[in-house]
């Protein structure tokens, strides 16, 4: 039994809390990943998981030594970077998912400059607005908009999307345009609803104005669960939409929005970079991680890195 590879399996099984799961993220099968933990429990003559037909539950004895192992894999990962961070360029597969507009706006059109810098790093890109299960998909860090609605996710706070409203000029001649944003909530004006994957509801908009403060509910007939369709529902007329600046950067250009309100200010989304509690921040991802900073920065105004 080779002790660091059963050691990699229990921990991953504790993580996806199956071994067909377990074994997928290790790009091995499952009877390998059931040997190596059942060689593991005989090694240390103690049960570290309950197994049923539909579930695996830890030990009260698997828990404690998970948060062991946990920490002696990360170790041994530090050990081996340490001693070839001097003469090796950061290296291997690092998966990552992003939303849709970021990537094709800010992130894609950079990559050049990231592979020029770590030409020895692959990328694999998920693209998606969707809520990402890091472990089961063996994702290695998700870059999300909003607040983290995931405790148990390590997470670093990369940057701040200034936010607008805005409409098509389409829009506006068929409906009127807003004076207020307590307008967008009589009854005659057509919000675009967004739906968050985390919450599953429309968001509440908060806008303040010196001591003034006020959130608008508005009414939805469209909700969609994609920033690139919730763009084009705003660009075709649809309604009033709450865009990112980076957004709306190109279209307002173009004549195809029009900022509203623009002496209210909206509280700017954060954005996250968050990976698994569990996992080691290798090298790899963290340099991908101060990329991501340096990028944002260089987008300012529209995003802002926190200091």
């Amino acid at each position: 039994m080779d002790r660091i590879d059963a050691m990699q399996a229990f921990a991953r099984v504790v993580e996806t809390g199956s071994f067909t799961r377990a074994a997928d993220t290790l790009q091995t099968n499952k009877t390998r990943v059931t040997q190596l933990v059942q060689q593991l429990e005989t090694h240390l003559r103690v049960k570290l998981l309950h197994r049923t037909t539909r579930k695996v539950n830890v030990t009260a004895d698997g828990a404690a030594y998970y948060e062991r192992v946990v920490r002696l894999l990360a170790d041994l990962d530090d050990a081996e970077t340490s001693l070839s961070a001097a003469s090796a360029a950061p290296r291997g597969r690092l998966r990552v998912d992003v939303p849709a507009p970021l990537a094709a706006l800010v992130l894609v059109p950079a990559l050049p400059d990231f592979h020029a810098r770590y030409p020895d790093i692959q990328l694999d890109l998920g693209v998606s607005d969707r809520k990402v299960d890091l472990i089961d998909e063996n994702v290695d860090c998700v870059l999300r908009g909003g607040e983290l609605t995931e405790p148990s996710l390590r997470a670093r706070h990369v940057a701040d999307l200034l936010l607008g409203v805005y409409a098509a000029p389409a829009y506006l001649a068929r409906a009127g345009t807003p004076a207020m944003p307590q307008d967008l909530d009589d009854g005659r004006h057509v919000l675009i609803g967004y739906r968050g994957s985390r919450t599953g509801a429309p968001l509440v908009h908060s806008l303040r104005r010196g001591d003034e403060h006020l959130q608008v509910r508005g009414r939805n007939v469209l909700t969609v669960d994609d920033g690139n369709a919730y763009l084009a529902a705003g660009v075709a007329g649809l309604g009033v939409l709450w865009l990112p600046q980076y957004m709306a950067r190109a279209p307002q250009a173009r004549g195809e929005l029009v900022p509203l309100f623009e002496d209210w200010q909206l509280d700017p989304m954060p954005m996250y970079l968050a990976f698994p509690p569990s996992r080691h921040v290798s090298r790899k991802l963290r340099v991908f991680m101060d990329w991501v900073v340096e990028l944002m920065a260089r987008q300012a105004p529209e995003i802002q890195v926190p200091r």
